[in-house]
């Protein structure tokens, strides 16, 4: 049924490791403040209409998405990650009230944001 010894587990040795780093490697997301916008992978926001940005701990996330949460809102989410940063938005002409962004370091994407959008003033 199958070869002996090295042959037999080899290929369980290269092909399950390499899976998940190539999962892991699909599943980055991209979140930057650059040029005056946010960018969470394809989705842009420009900095004027950020209203406020509140980094979010792992229970401050689970409240803004949990029951009660906005089906409006934009929601980059990935359960691994605890932390994640609130953005509320400041455009009349968007129905979407708050981009919630999932981030191993919200205060400092919080921190750019609001700095992005005080030097965009």
């Amino acid at each position: 049924m199958g070869a002996p010894g090295l042959r037999a587990w080899l290929p369980f040795a290269v092909l399950l490791p390499a899976t998940v780093a190539g999962l892991a490697w699909l599943s980055r997301i991209r979140v930057a403040v650059a040029d005056g916008e946010l960018r969470v992978d394809d989705a842009r926001l420009p900095v004027r209409f950020v209203a406020d940005a509140v980094a979010l701990d792992a229970e401050g996330r689970r409240e803004v998405l949990g029951v009660g949460a906005d089906p409006l809102a934009f929601v980059v989410q990935r359960p691994w990650i605890s932390g994640a940063v609130q953005v509320v938005l400041n455009d009349p002409a968007d129905p979407t009230p708050f981009w919630v962004v999932s981030t191993r370091h919200p205060v400092e994407l919080a921190e750019a944001l609001l700095a992005a959008r005080d030097a965009a003033r």
